[in-house]
């Protein structure tokens, strides 16, 4: 008698937040507990790192992305497979891409930018598309290989 496995399912969270501080605290929480849920323990490395990708990219889809009256959208998924963490933050600004500022660089002095230093830093990769679905704008998006059990 063979025993077969079931299937391994990628997990997925998504969700639109108020485009204000709240709404990206509120993001980086959820999918903090996510993450804890789906086997990304609180405290882990990965966790605080994927955590801070996270808080990262939503607040500055909060304050370069923000559109009067517009949300922005956060898509979360886990493939057990390959241990791939991809994080996506999209907002309706498509035309205000970003950038990574040099370490040393004083383009926009008091303007902050150093956030994404950051996601490039704790990411294996990041980039930015043209949002796909739900309207105008803008996706960045972030993937980190999770070296911990998933279940």
């Amino acid at each position: 008698m063979t025993a077969t496995q079931p299937p391994l399912t990628t997990h997925r969270f998504a969700m639109r937040f108020s485009s204000t501080p709240r709404g990206a605290r509120l993001a980086r929480r959820l999918c903090g507990h996510r993450l804890d849920a789906w086997g990304t323990p609180y405290g882990s490395d990965t966790h605080d790192g994927l955590t801070l990708i996270t808080a990262e990219l939503c607040a500055n889809a909060v304050r370069h992305g923000h559109v009067a009256g517009r949300d922005f959208h956060v898509l979360l998924t886990v493939d057990p497979v390959t241990g791939t963490v991809r994080l996506e933050v999209s907002d309706t600004r498509g035309e205000r891409l970003p950038r990574i500022p040099s370490a040393t660089s004083e383009d926009e002095p008091g303007d902050g930018g150093r956030g994404l230093l950051l996601v490039e830093a704790l990411a294996d990769r990041w980039g930015c598309t043209a949002r796909a679905v739900g309207g105008p704008g803008k996706t960045v998006w972030a993937e980190c290989t999770d070296p911990g059990p998933t279940q």
